[in-house]
């Protein structure tokens, strides 16, 4: 898929990132009522960049088009997962950071997932391969062709992930709550008697 601006309009976009520092994945969802479709999914190619700084660069200067072109209500981005080399964790955790400051830098809101709650909410099983998460993904969204790289579609699960746990509306990410008796006051004719 090619990155181009929106032809329509959607109650909600919500941009998912799988950070990574050779291959970063990203996926733009669009939401209206309770209907969800992939707007587009890809790459970004960092393998060729000659040092850790130069990627961090790149993924910021990527991330700020991508947020200024799609123009997303919510970024929802996967956490590192806890591995055995912490080198390779911290360079992973600085290429989450700068994604997350670009959003920020827009002043979205962002909202991360663990790799296990992703596979979850799409397959069922927190221990699905990349394979099977994108194979659900394309029974999901409809979309005929898998990409060369699957954390373009890991990106997509993640920003689905945040759809389906954000309780399928905008309205359920907004309201917050500071303990049960502010959610009961606000929620009388949920509890019962």
């Amino acid at each position: 898929m090619t990155d181009r601006p929106i032809d329509r309009e959607y109650d909600r976009i919500i941009l998912g990132f799988d950070p990574g520092t050779n291959i970063m994945g990203y996926g733009v969802i669009g939401i209206t009522g309770k209907k969800f479709e992939m707007i587009t999914l890809g790459i970004i190619h960092l393998a060729k960049l000659e040092n850790h700084a130069l990627k961090l660069q790149k993924i910021h200067e990527r991330s700020l088009s991508l947020i200024d072109m799609y123009n997303p209500d919510e970024v929802a981005l996967e956490e590192p997962f806890f591995g055995k080399n912490v080198q390779s964790m911290l360079k992973l955790g600085r290429a989450q950071g700068v994604a997350m400051a670009a959003a920020l830098h827009r002043g979205l809101p962002i909202f991360e997932y663990t790799p296990k709650k992703v596979k979850k909410s799409i397959t069922g099983n927190g221990n699905a391969s990349k394979e099977q998460v994108a194979a659900m993904l394309q029974s999901l969204l409809n979309f005929k062709e898998l990409p060369k790289f699957l954390d373009a579609t890991d990106a997509v699960a993640v920003a689905l992930c945040h759809y389906f746990q954000s309780g399928n509306s905008a309205e359920g990410l907004s309201k917050q709550y500071t303990g049960w008796d502010a959610f009961i006051k606000d929620n009388d004719d949920r509890v019962k008697k």
